[in-house]
């Protein structure tokens, strides 16, 4: 279904509505109207690498590690996955009738931030600091979401738009100050490519301030660069609750309802939050009119027929279930986590040989972690296979593999009860008695990811600096000082200070958070 005939079928339904009715469904939980037919709809779900929060799907390598991949066509055809799976789930629970959160065909993602700081905690999620590659992956991963068919098979969403980089801790009320160079240079240019080049279906606003205006309220960003100068024709989705930070946090209106119509008046269709419960309160103190409201629920409505949602259905709609998590899916998420990897040093200890290596030594807090296989925003495998079960499988019957924790993530100790370092001898036990060792260090999403909140329980926010955490920093030293050949394995999602290993280590690979088979 083309555009323009979306259009018209939603105008067309949205005018049957009553104003109630219409304002309800600016919420990105949707209720269902059921004499005209409309069943509910939850706007969020999210894919940044794999479908994710949702139950079982194929898990990608986390964004970052997608970009060390220079390969644009491989991570579209990771996007036309995430579709796969996405209408798979949906055609499969839907039939249930249940819709609710993270089972919807609207993933926001990608996310096309510049990681210009390397502490920021959302970089991960990010294709790195460079502009112009930012922009075509960015590209190439809304074209695979979306698709080519007749209806559009999944709607992507380019967000945080703009100028969202950290910090974390202050993003409620943060004022982003970057010059109109830096703009047209660094923060716009993936986002416009998005528009223009892929035809993104959704736009989310960030939590900050760009240069004084509220980005999910912004005049400047949402109304004059997306909608007139790119021509953007889709809907735009404010972050979650960052609404509510209009008049709790940027102080720039004095209650909900002036934040609800500084937003919607500027553009902002959908409300990742509760605030659009105000609309109505909005309207009666006349800083809004219906057709603000008729125009944005115009908007959703489109989408929602560009999907096939509503009407006649889609080409989609036969998708099964057994889609998810196939073999074809995880030989690519494999290939992917293979192509994702950067060597960082090698004095030719690498490639281990499985037949003549002999004894090796797994240590490390991320060698059996399952965490820091997956990154952020991440969905659930049916196998997770971690280094040290990769090292094992690849060792069976050809040599003995030893494992030691060595230290925890970040605590001291592993155990409470027990004295500091209460795991370095049972490492440096391993290290005498192994050929070689892999030392498998760096963090998860516990020390470095989104600010915890009401949708992100999870969260862990920025870095405090660039350094490992004290116990692996300890750990490491000790294993070098023994003077084992030894490979330094780094699960991290950001820039980290490996300067010891990179003077006494024999290799150092950079395995980012490669997904769920990642091991």
């Amino acid at each position: 279904m083309d555009r323009e005939t979306a259009r018209r079928r939603a105008r067309a339904l949205v005018a049957q509505m009553s104003l109630e009715e219409k304002a309800g469904q600016l919420s990105y939980s949707a209720p269902p109207i059921p004499r005209l037919g409309v069943p509910a709809y939850n706007w969020w779900n999210e894919a940044l690498h794999g479908v994710a929060r949702a139950g079982t799907a194929t898990s990608f390598p986390q964004a970052i590690g997608l970009a060390a991949m220079f390969d644009e066509e491989l991570l579209e055809k990771l996007g036309d996955v995430a579709a796969t799976e996405g209408r798979a789930k949906y055609n499969a629970l839907s039939a249930q009738d249940d819709r609710d959160i993270y089972k919807g065909l609207t993933f926001w993602s990608p996310n096309v931030n510049i990681f210009r700081d390397p502490r920021w905690g959302r970089g991960h999620e990010t294709y790195g600091e460079d502009p112009f590659l930012t922009a075509q992956l960015g590209k190439a991963y809304v074209r695979g979401l979306q698709g080519s068919g007749e209806t559009m098979k999944a709607a992507a969403c380019a967000k945080h738009f703009a100028v969202h980089s950290g910090p974390e801790s202050l993003r409620h009320k943060f004022n982003a100050v970057a010059s109109p160079k830096d703009m047209e240079e660094t923060y716009l240019p993936a986002f416009e490519a998005c528009v223009k080049d892929a035809g993104v279906e959704a736009v989310m606003g960030a939590y900050n301030r760009t240069n004084g205006e509220p980005c999910c309220g912004s005049e400047t960003l949402l109304k004059d660069i997306l909608r007139g100068r790119w021509g953007f024709q889709g809907h735009v989705v404010s972050d979650c609750w960052a609404i509510r930070d209009f008049h709790t946090g940027h102080m720039v209106t004095e209650n909900t309802a002036q934040s609800v119509a500084l937003a919607l008046k500027n553009g902002c269709d959908l409300n990742c939050g509760d605030c659009y419960r105000c609309l109505l309160l909005a309207l009666r103190e006349g800083l809004i009119s219906e057709e603000d409201i008729t125009i944005a629920a115009e908007r959703l409505f489109t989408t929602r027929y560009l999907l096939g949602v509503l009407g006649e259905g889609s080409e989609y709609d036969s998708i099964p279930y057994e889609a998810v998590e196939c073999p074809e899916h995880l030989a690519l998420a494999h290939k992917a986590a293979l192509e994702s990897c950067v060597l960082l040093k090698n004095n030719g200890l690498l490639p281990l040989n499985p037949e003549t290596v002999g004894t090796v030594g797994v240590i490390g807090p991320n060698a059996n972690s399952r965490a820091a296989l997956v990154g952020n925003y991440h969905g659930t495998a049916s196998r997770y296979v971690t280094v040290l079960e990769g090292i094992q499988d690849a060792m069976e019957g050809r040599g003995r593999v030893l494992y030691a924790e060595g230290c925890h993530l970040w605590r001291d100790r592993v155990e409470p009860l027990a004295q500091a370092s209460d795991r370095m001898a049972e490492a440096m036990a391993v290290v005498k008695h192994s050929d070689v060792v892999v030392l498998v260090l760096g963090l998860d999403e516990t020390l470095e990811g989104e600010q915890p909140d009401e949708g992100n329980a999870a969260g862990s926010g920025d870095k405090e600096d660039l350094l490992l955490p004290s116990p692996q920093r300890m750990l490491l030293r000790h294993v070098l000082a023994a003077g084992k050949p030894t490979l330094v394995v780094l699960l991290a999602g950001s820039a980290i200070d490996l300067s010891e290993a990179e003077t006494q280590a024999d290799a150092i690979l950079l395995g980012w958070y490669p997904g769920a088979g990642g091991g």
